[in-house]
């Protein structure tokens, strides 16, 4: 199906910046609960259960995001490609080493990624203001989150 059956509240223009910037922060925050997931799985150190708790709520976190962006996307009449392959070709998390990690490394690769990410998302609040403030409310929340997540793996190495 080429036309979208769901009608945009937006103008044109605007449902077109803001579907990008909703497919690129969906695809972001799909690789996120995936780099988080296996960051869990391959913690290890003498704060291997702190740590595997919480790379558990940064889990939770971005797939709830996930969830809220791909239906918002809907809700301005863009379909949403959460598929592997869009993950792999589009995402702009940095890569995430294979095998374990002491608990230290896994805190600085968790800290970097969040910092990505957070840049990227301050970038589409930015990008937002004219064309969707809805859309732009919804970037805030998610920035705001993972911001507070990002102190707290911070603080980890402090």
């Amino acid at each position: 199906m080429s036309k979208s059956p769901i009608t945009s509240p937006l103008p044109e223009a605007d449902k077109k910046t803001t579907g990008a910037i909703l497919q690129a922060t969906l695809i972001d925050l799909i690789d996120l609960s995936l780099v988080a997931k296996q960051a869990h799985w391959n913690v290890v150190g003498k704060n291997f259960r702190s740590a595997h708790l919480q790379l558990d709520e940064l889990v939770s976190t971005a797939r709830t995001y996930v969830d809220e962006v791909a239906e918002r996307a809907n809700a301005i009449g863009v379909s949403p490609n959460g598929k592997a392959r869009t993950v792999v070709e589009s995402s702009g998390i940095p890569d995430y080493p294979d095998g374990w990690l002491s608990d230290e490394q896994t805190v600085k690769a968790i800290v970097s990624t969040l910092e990505a990410l957070i840049k990227r998302l301050r970038a589409r609040i930015d990008e937002t203001d004219k064309a969707d403030l809805v859309t732009q409310d919804l970037l805030i929340d998610i920035a705001k989150d993972l911001e507070q997540a990002h102190w707290m793996w911070q603080a980890q190495l402090a």
